[in-house]
């Protein structure tokens, strides 16, 4: 019987094994978004175990856990690392239909050699070779990013940070590029005052700028912007829960800023939509400036569990996926940035599936000629980086698009042993547009076109949109 994960793992013709074994499988992986700690990377971090590896920052995994009945002292709690990877291994025969039984055993073939199935009777054996495999110089975290074939990531920064990390690895010669990421989320912040002072406070301090209204922000975060660009940063990246489009005079957002930080109130919620408004607006003028790439990601409910939000902080595993996004904002939002021809290099990751046909339809609008997809409709992200999400993004995309200048996969990832999510990606794609080719709905005389469209989505795309 061949193993689970053998060489033609979910492609389901030879036309499709051809596409990804000769021309998706070999090339490097550009990571232009991932949540990677970049003081592991600087110094080379040794792991202590598999579960530090493996499950130490995996709410993907968290959320499966504790759907499995297992409690929280085994997955976030002071249980011993061998209990915790145990709790793992009695799950994994229950991830049957699920995307994480697919990581699972990807990432236990590609990173370990190991072909077995996960379970409660081989989880001690594979723990043990698994520890003794990390006591290897070949698995510290940069030799894992070689090993992968990594060309470049780009991590995912707060104006604020020093980049010191980012800074050593560049100066000491890694191979792979380690690119920080704009994520000025908090900058925006006002909905919580104490929180919003405090961490104006710092921006103050890192950019040298005495803060005292809304202007003094704007000129600090520029002050910061420059020194990111300065440190190879080319791309930015905003969550939200929507696009903002609300009309706004200066005065009012001075008057905002001036309430939540001078007088410690929180605002209304039109003030709020008002002030994000005014940011994202100023964000993008930044990006566009820089020549950056701007990244929105919307449409999440985060910590929907207050207990545990209260207990464990957040980006624990209790989000959510929200409603709809008003296509009429994100039009708008979009149309103010391109009417004063500041509107930068854009991928819209939506999380609700139901808004797929409006990203891609969305993307349509604000294509200006400049270069080839300018505007792009990000790869199937969170709750949707998974099979049926990746089709569906990449249908969607096709229909309303050109499928052929997408930008390609990321990780989303905190994990060393995410990279496999890349071969996950190539390999549904490959699949995908072989079985337009078996059916007769790509005809076969242009394999030479198929072959170099599959080569482009899987890295050459990426390469020539970001210019890292």
């Amino acid at each position: 019987m061949k193993p689970f994960i053998n060489d033609n793992f979910l492609l389901q013709s030879e036309t499709a094994a051809h596409l990804f074994h000769d021309h998706a499988a070999g090339l490097p992986i550009i990571d232009y978004h991932c949540h990677l700690n970049p003081r592991m990377v600087a110094e080379d971090h040794k792991f202590r175990s598999i579960t530090e590896l493996w499950l130490s920052e995996d709410h993907y995994k968290w959320r499966a856990l504790r759907s499995n009945g297992v409690p929280e002292h085994f997955i976030t709690g002071s249980a011993s690392d061998w209990e915790k990877f145990q709790k793992w291994a009695e799950t994994v025969p229950y991830l049957l239909r699920n995307p994480l039984y697919h990581w699972t055993h990807l990432e236990l073939k590609t990173c370990f050699g190991i072909g077995e199935t996960l379970n409660a009777d081989n989880a001690r054996r594979i723990y043990d070779r698994c520890n003794e495999m990390l006591q290897s110089p070949e698995f510290t975290a940069r030799s894992l990013m070689l090993r992968y074939n990594v060309e470049a990531v780009c991590t995912t920064d707060d104006p604020v940070d020093s980049l010191e990390y980012h800074i050593s690895t560049r100066n000491d010669g890694f191979k792979v590029k380690v690119l920080p990421t704009w994520r000025p989320d908090k900058a925006m912040a006002v909905e919580n005052p104490a929180g919003y002072r405090d961490y104006i406070d710092r921006l103050a301090l890192v950019s040298g700028v005495n803060i005292s209204s809304y202007s003094d922000v704007v000129k600090a975060l520029r002050v910061r912007h420059a020194f990111f660009e300065q440190q190879g940063c080319r791309l930015s990246d905003h969550g939200m829960d929507e696009f903002y489009n609300e009309k706004f005079t200066e005065d009012e957002i001075e008057a905002i800023f001036d309430k939540v930080y001078g007088k410690c109130l929180e605002p209304s919620q039109e003030e709020l939509l008002k002030y994000r408004t005014a940011m994202m607006l100023e964000f993008g003028i930044m990006d566009a400036e820089t020549g950056w790439t701007q990244q929105f990601h919307y449409g999440p409910i985060r910590n929907n569990n207050s207990k545990m939000f209260r207990l464990i902080g957040p980006d624990t595993g209790f989000d959510s996926i929200g409603g709809c996004c008003p296509a009429k904002n994100m039009a708008g939002f979009l149309d103010r940035l391109n009417s004063q021809d500041r509107l930068a290099k854009t991928i819209i990751y939506n999380l609700n599936p139901s808004d797929n046909a409006v990203v891609a339809a969305m993307i349509g609008n604000f294509q200006d000629g400049s270069i080839p997809g300018k505007i792009q409709f990000g790869a199937g992200w969170w709750f949707c980086d998974q099979k049926d999400g990746m089709e569906a993004q990449m249908n969607t995309l096709s229909m309303m698009g050109l499928l052929s200048r997408f930008v390609g996969m990321l990780t989303d990832s905190r994990s060393f042993v995410s990279y496999p999510r890349h071969e996950y990606f190539r390999r549904i794609l490959c699949n995908l547009i072989a079985r337009d080719m078996e059916n007769g709905e790509i005809p076969m005389s242009e394999m030479k076109r198929v072959e170099q469209m599959v080569e482009d989505i899987s890295y050459y795309n990426a390469k020539n949109y970001f210019q890292f």
